[in-house]
This record gives structure tokens, C-alpha cells and sequence, in this order.
């Protein structure tokens, strides 16, 4: 079975919820607190083992400042781990771009050309935080070598879930599993129609026959949905793994309020703000 080298990190989309700042500074560069969202999830990706991060966008993003090397700056900021500097200088990076927004599984085959295996998918809007690490040791999420992990074990493609709460259903592809394996993918279904509260959280591993059925269940036949059909394949003709991620928190860089929400929700969890931050935040409160 061969090892995974490649993770596929999707910027594609325009952001368009996150307007006006979308309009200048590209989604997945928005910060939590102090660390923008790409660094997450290239930090995570390479956690997992990967030597090359691919990054699909757009024609209209520019990410070329937050991928330089600004590890000069360690004389400004000692106290910074230098991976939070440099975050893509262990790893070779390569730029796709998608020229109109198709979804998912399109942004995924601009990229297939130059990957030769099975690969990472990260969605760039959607961390999945497990360790909240302070600005000198940053501790990547594991999330990704969870996957990287359960590929290992089964050699079929996987994907990541988290539970939500029942009235939340409605905006996420729903699962059911049978074991560990999903048979059924519900995509934003009423509540009283949702097979489980287990959703798809933009975490996958890919096997290496995708391009050729992205091929198959084209983009112009399946739409957005071509992914899903990409996933039912799969779960028809050997199986697709769900692996269920305990313990993390899932912050959305692409609304308003969920980032917002997650800014204040990793603050209080961080070891090296919760105390100040959380007696600002009482006080505060209390002023209403």
C-alpha cells in the first residue's frame, strides 16, 4: 500500500460570506487570534507526513506573502516558534488554480495532474482543533494523522465526522455508518430525515483512483454534488471509512459568527490568554 505524500488543501472559493474582507484578504489567511488558518492546516498536514502540500484557489487570490518564509522576524519575536514563521519552508508547495468555482470535486482534479497516489483533503475553511497551543510550541491538530492513521489500517478511502446538534444537520453531509463504514451520505437533509448527528468535517484521505472517476462522475452530469458521487462509488465498490474525531473543536473561517465564535471559543482554551482574556470577558459581560 502506498504511503500518503501529498495533502490537498482547498482556497478555492470566494469567500463571499466573509465580505468585504474577503474582498482583500483571502479567507483562509484570516487569523485565529494570531494564527492565520492556512498555517493550521499546512502545520497539520505535515504532522501527518506528507512531503508536498498542493493548494487549489482562485484566480483572484493572492497567497503568495503568506506563504514566504518570514522567519527574519524570529529576532523581532524570539518567543514565536519558528514553524509559525516559516510554516511552508519543510515542504514543497505547489499552486493549482480553479478557474470557476465547480465545488469540491472539481477544485479537487485541478490538482490531481501533479499528485501520484493517495492524498490529504483539507477544506481550507474548516479547522478541527484538538490542542490549543500557546505562540512557543505550537502543536499542530492531529486530525489529519488520525486519517493518515485509519488509511494504514484499511487501505480504502476515509473520512473524517464530527457529531452536531440535531437542529444543525441541515447545513452538513450526514452519514450513516454501518461499523466504521459509511453506507449512506445525506446531503443537508431535514432534521427528521438525517440518518445519525455524525457529519462530514472537511477531512479525507483519497485513493489514487479518483482522477479517473472524477472523470467518470463529471462535474457538468453532478454538479457540487460531484464529490458525493465520487464517495458513494467508493462506499459501493469496497468501502469508505468514517473515523470519528473525539475531543476536537470545529471552527468555520467562512461565516461571520462561527469565526467570530471561534476566536472567542480558542482564546479561552489557550493557556496563554484564558486567564486575562476570560476576566475581561466576565466583566464584560456582566456590564450589560
Amino acid at each position: 500500500m502506498a504511503a500518503i505524500q501529498d495533502a490537498l488543501l482547498v482556497a478555492g472559493g470566494l469567500g463571499t460570506r466573509m465580505l468585504p474582507t474577503s474582498a482583500s484578504v483571502p479567507k483562509e489567511a484570516l487569523p485565529l487570534v494570531d494564527v492565520p488558518a492556512l498555517v493550521h492546516l499546512a502545520r497539520e498536514a505535515q504532522a501527518a507526513g506528507v512531503k508536498r502540500l498542493h493548494i487549489v484557489t482562485s484566480p483572484r487570490k493572492d497567497l503568495s506573502n503568506l506563504l514566504g518564509d518570514h522567519s527574519w522576524l524570529k529576532e523581532k519575536r524570539p518567543d514565536l516558534d519558528t514553524a509559525l514563521l516559516a510554516p511552508f519552508a519543510d515542504v514543497e508547495v505547489l499552486i493549482h488554480v480553479q478557474q470557476t468555482p465547480l465545488g469540491l470535486g472539481n477544485a479537487i482534479q485541478s490538482a490531481l495532474h501533479a499528485i501520484d497516489g493517495p492524498f490529504l483533503v483539507l477544506l481550507g475553511d474548516n479547522l478541527l482543533i484538538d490542542t490549543h497551543a500557546t505562540l512557543d510550541n505550537f502543536v499542530p491538530s492531529n486530525a489529519s494523522a488520525t486519517l493518515v492513521a485509519a488509511f494504514e489500517q484499511h487501505g480504502r478511502p476515509c473520512a473524517a465526522l464530527l457529531p452536531v446538534e440535531a437542529d444543525e444537520v441541515c447545513n452538513y453531509g450526514v452519514v450513516r455508518l454501518e461499523g466504521s463504514k459509511i453506507v449512506e451520505i445525506v446531503e443537508k437533509p431535514p432534521v427528521d430525515e438525517a440518518p445519525s448527528n455524525l457529519v462530514l468535517c472537511g477531512r479525507y484521505v483519497f485513493t489514487s483512483d479518483a482522477s479517473a472517476l472524477l472523470d467518470t462522475y463529471d462535474v457538468e452530469t453532478h454538479g457540487e454534488l460531484q464529490s458525493i458521487a465520487l464517495q458513494q462509488h467508493w462506499m459501493d465498490n469496497g468501502g469508505m471509512y468514517g473515523v470519528e474525531l473525539n475531543g476536537y473543536q470545529w471552527y468555520d473561517s467562512g461565516k461571520p459568527l462561527p469565526w467570530l465564535k471561534a476566536q472567542v471559543d480558542h482564546a479561552l482554551r489557550r493557556q496563554d490568554l484564558n486567564s486575562d482574556f476570560r476576566a475581561w470577558l466576565e466583566q464584560r459581560l456582566a456590564q450589560r
